[in-house]
């Protein structure tokens, strides 16, 4: 839907959307509180019978693993099981259950509303139905993964991170230790951080807090008037609406976050001052902090760039990235700061770019790399029992996805991507990736891991060797069983590609304790599982593929034309090309 150009145009516009607007936003209301009490008991007493039911394994595998962990001292390790862990498992169940209650609540009377607003999109059909049960049925089914979901983080991803705390690191691994020489130093300059930081930020947030609030409601106003921005959907018009009247409420909101977080900044002094093992460097954190929080603050408000504060350096090792660099860290590329246009549909530009959009996208390729491995005998029937069965299946679990991701990776580097291509028109880069922060965990360090594969340059041979890392998990009896990619001859060449592949199927990992992994790769498993049924019951029937089937990448490994113009000879060994009808 374009926007009205005009005032004229414009406010007529907005008035005759008035009439829906009300009486959407009734029937979606009405919708809400039939069906948030139930939401509200379905999450609170689902996540409840979790929590309360694992409290008890976990308390003691925490403290047993706690207590087990090779990197961490004795002290640490007495400090931790004395004042750290009894604080977390009394609050874990407090605010897990207060926070599902609430949750519960609040998406059983919203979620209606959205989906109610969400009819008024352009491609549905028959939208007076859709008016009445969008939101209703479905919200029980979503609320119900949220439980499963939660299911998931406390028994598959809590275990998986217990484990890894549990194991021996690798041998250049941090062994940490309380260094008790510089605590006292180190409470000294949290103590001072606390008492010079708290007061000094809460008037340099009082003082922009007016700035915030004028400027806020000029732009939301703005934007009202000409159907832009968060007024330029249908769906967003209530909310944005609701923006204008709350905005003094969401600047007060801030003012008090801006305090909040003063106290977090004071006492982080007390880190730097015990990391650095310098009394002196924490105080000049202490400094720091102010003109840290100033230069944030003036990014997030379009102001001037600079600080009023002096910036002393409180590391003792300076990244040269970092030095060459400008003063401001949380300065947004230049790019960042041109406004976006806002005549094109805000779904169109960044439905594609959500992480829970892109994970669904890995095990759709997951799923088409599957049943091809599937058919070519390399995913075995045990390897899809192990996974069904709870064992665990690294080749299903962590080989095929860093698999596909290595695919994705290997093609980007050979076109010279400056990000990840995911398909044959869209790049994933830093500036158009999702916007949550535990996202950056994963692109950044797969950027890296790219550049890297770039720079090797390797060769055919050393693609189909670190392809077979990457998908055996170093699985040392199928890899000598599988013809695929002899190993480089230099013992140097082997530990580089080794440590790449250690460094992709890490990553990997973490991604599967991700809330919503563990229920998709069930769903992963059990389409394995059908295939597999087919090839030994009788003729294999291809399935069509679906829209986010090419979002990871789109052939295999050495199907791709390279940047030179010539064609890669495919890891034909692994995955061969087979056409769905």
């Amino acid at each position: 839907m374009e926007p009205p150009t005009g005032f004229c145009a414009s406010l007529w516009s907005f008035i005759r959307f008035l009439p829906f607007f009300i009486g959407l936003l009734v029937l979606g209301t009405i919708k809400g509180i039939i069906f948030c009490p139930l939401i509200c008991l379905l999450i609170a007493i689902g996540n409840t019978v979790i929590i309360l039911g694992l409290w008890t394994a976990h308390a003691v595998w925490t403290y047993y693993c706690v207590v087990r962990a090779k990197q961490l001292g004795p002290l640490l390790k007495l400090a931790i099981c004395l004042c750290v862990l009894p604080v977390l498992l009394v609050l874990w169940p407090i605010f897990g259950i207060l926070g599902s209650i609430v949750g519960g609540a609040a998406y059983g009377f919203f979620s209606p509303i959205f989906a109610t607003f969400k009819v008024v999109e352009e491609g549905i059909d028959a939208k007076l139905y859709h008016c009445f049960v969008d939101g209703t049925w479905s919200t029980v089914e979503k609320s119900c993964m949220v439980v499963r979901d939660v299911k998931d983080v406390c028994f598959h991803s809590y275990f998986s991170f217990m484990d890894d705390l549990r194991q021996k690191g690798p041998p250049d691994a941090k062994y940490y230790e309380f260094r008790l020489l510089y605590i006292p130093g180190a409470l000294l300059a949290a103590v001072i951080g606390i008492i010079v930081d708290v007061p000094v930020i809460s008037v340099v947030a009082l003082c922009k807090g007016p700035y915030m609030l004028f400027k806020g409601w000029h732009r939301l106003f703005h934007d009202l008037i000409g159907r832009e921005g968060p007024f330029l959907e249908s769906i967003c018009v209530p909310f944005a609406g609701l923006a204008i009247l709350l905005w003094p409420l969401a600047v007060a909101g801030a003012i008090l976050a801006s305090m909040l977080a003063s106290f977090c900044l004071g006492a982080y002094s007390g880190i730097v001052a015990y990391e650095e093992s310098s009394l002196l460097l924490g105080l000049s954190y202490v400094v720091a902090a102010l003109a840290i929080y100033d230069e944030y603050s003036n990014d997030i408000l379009d102001m001037r760039e600079g600080n009023c504060f002096p910036r002393p350096q409180f590391r003792k090792e300076v990244d040269s990235s970092q030095r060459t660099s400008s003063s401001n860290p949380f300065s947004r590329p230049s790019s960042f700061h041109k406004t976006p246009s806002r005549t094109s549909s805000i779904k169109n530009n960044i439905v594609e770019l959500k992480s829970f959009e892109l994970l669904d996208g890995l095990f759709k390729e997951c799923e088409r790399v599957g049943e091809r491995m599937v058919s070519e005998g390399i995913i075995t029937g045990k390897d899809i029992e192990e996974a069904k069965s709870g064992k665990g299946s690294r080749v299903i679990s962590i080989g095929l996805p860093a698999y596909c991701l290595f695919d994705a990776l290997l093609r980007s580097a050979k076109l010279n991507s400056t990000g990840i291509l995911i398909s044959d028109d869209t790049e994933l880069t830093t500036t158009n990736s999702p916007r949550e922060i535990f996202f950056d965990w994963f692109l950044n360090p797969l950027l890296v891991i790219k550049e890297q594969i770039k720079a090797k340059n390797l060769s055919d041979s050393e693609e189909d060797y670190l392809c077979k890392l990457v998908l055996y998990s170093g699985d040392a009896e199928r890899m000598e069983k599988s013809s695929i990619g002899p190993a480089p001859e230099s013992e140097v060449k082997r530990a580089e590609l080794e440590a790449l592949a250690r460094r992709l199927q890490g990553l990997t990992k973490s991604m599967s304790r991700f809330p919503t992994f563990k229920r998709r790769f069930d769903e992963l498993v059990k389409s394995l599982s059908y295939d597999l049924t087919e090839k030994h019951g009788g003729p294999i029937i291809s399935r069509s593929k679906s829209a986010f089937a090419r979002l990871v990448s789109l052939q295999s490994f050495k199907g791709t034309t390279g940047a030179n113009g010539s064609t890669n000879k495919g890891s034909q060994h692994l995955v061969r090309d087979l056409e769905n009808s």
